[in-house]
């Protein structure tokens, strides 16, 4: 039996005790549902091999080949992860169009007696509800925008947010980059990936209540923001969090102690300003960084590059801003800062 799904929300509601994404390894590495496990009935070198024989020989002899092979593969899945699934086990089982590799792998868990189903146009079906949801439908809650210069702690408030009851998106966090050149936190999902957490997260707000996100250029990395949530920070209401630069130099030198570990990442790092700044500049910095004057690296590149940069974007921006004064942006101070930030949201909102 095959689902259709309407919605993102319709998945959940299913209630699935496994999702299965039966494509290739890069497919689902790609983008996958949310929760989905692979199960590959091909590789990727098996798929390729028989999409060459269906093009150059004929499709039968290639359907006969991809039998085999899924036969092959479905068993090593039965004998290896499936092995001790119960018998009232219900799974979902898609593949990328909801075609032959789904209903095969599908009809074979059937037979053993499994309450299996398939998902009526596969991950292509998904991918069209996620594309809707960034790039055709407005934002469905209010958007508030919280902004402050480089090194104001803003992500940190951001996530205590939820605590003081105001519902967030954190946009770093689903790109997993930390939004500047200095923010490399590892590898980042593809464009797919990040767009359906996103389109998940959207689907999840409260219409009634406004939503928080941090203040970005319209890429995250190398990760770009679809419309809808662009326009709707473009266009919203701004809380700035005001912190004297010297105090967020030294929250700087704290949050980024990953960074600041690794001697030739940093170095590395701070050499791409090359193209921005003098180079006597850059030199400086550099010994800074070698000689571990952390807080007065972050100081420099706050007052030279990060600090204008940001003030001309904001001109730009003729949005209502509340400033919310931060002079202690220690981890005991936050929360205190969280609170009045929360405070000013609400009358943004209201």
């Amino acid at each position: 039996m095959a689902i259709t799904l309407t919605s993102l929300a319709d998945l959940a509601a299913q209630d699935f005790d496994d999702i299965i994404d039966v494509r290739a390894p890069a497919e689902y590495a790609e983008d996958h549902l949310p929760g989905a496990i692979s199960l590959p009935v091909l590789s990727d070198e098996e798929r390729a091999r028989v999409g060459t024989i269906y093009k150059q020989v004929s499709p039968f002899t290639a359907r006969k080949l991809g039998a085999a092979l899924v036969a092959r593969n479905a068993a090593a899945h039965l004998e290896g992860p499936l092995a001790d699934k119960p018998g009232g086990w219900r799974p979902l089982v898609y593949c990328w169009r909801g075609g032959q590799r789904s209903g095969s792998f599908a009809t074979i868990l059937s037979q053993i007696g499994w309450r299996v189903e398939t998902l009526a146009g596969g991950y292509k079906a998904w991918r069209s509800l996620v594309v809707e949801a960034v790039y055709n439908t407005p934002v469905r809650s209010p958007v508030v925008v919280l902004d402050g210069n480089t090194g104001s702690a803003k992500t940190e408030v951001l996530n205590l947010l939820p605590g003081f009851g105001v519902q967030v998106i954190d946009l770093e966090g689903l790109a997993r980059h930390r939004g500047s050149l200095f923010g490399s936190v590892g590898e980042q999902p593809s464009q797919k990936a990040f767009e359906g957490s996103l389109a998940q997260a959207l689907a999840g707000l409260d219409p009634a209540r406004p939503v928080v996100v941090e203040a970005e250029s319209s890429k995250i990395g190398e990760r770009r923001l679809p419309p809808e949530i662009w326009k709707a920070m473009v266009a919203g209401p701004r809380v700035a969090i005001a912190a004297p630069r010297g105090v967020r130099a030294e929250y700087l030198a704290r949050a980024y102690g990953d960074l600041t570990a690794d001697a030739g990442r940093l170095a590395a790092t701070v050499d791409l300003l090359r193209p921005m700044q003098p180079g006597e500049v850059i030199d400086g910095w550099q010994a800074l960084a070698g000689a571990g004057e952390f807080v007065a690296l972050a100081d420099g590149l706050m007052e030279r590059h990060y600090d204008p940069r940001y003030g001309k974007h904001r001109a730009r921006m003729g949005n209502p801003l509340v400033e919310v004064e931060a002079g202690d942006l220690s981890p005991a101070a936050l929360p205190e800062l969280a609170a009045r930030v929360a405070e000013a949201v609400q009358r943004l909102a209201g």
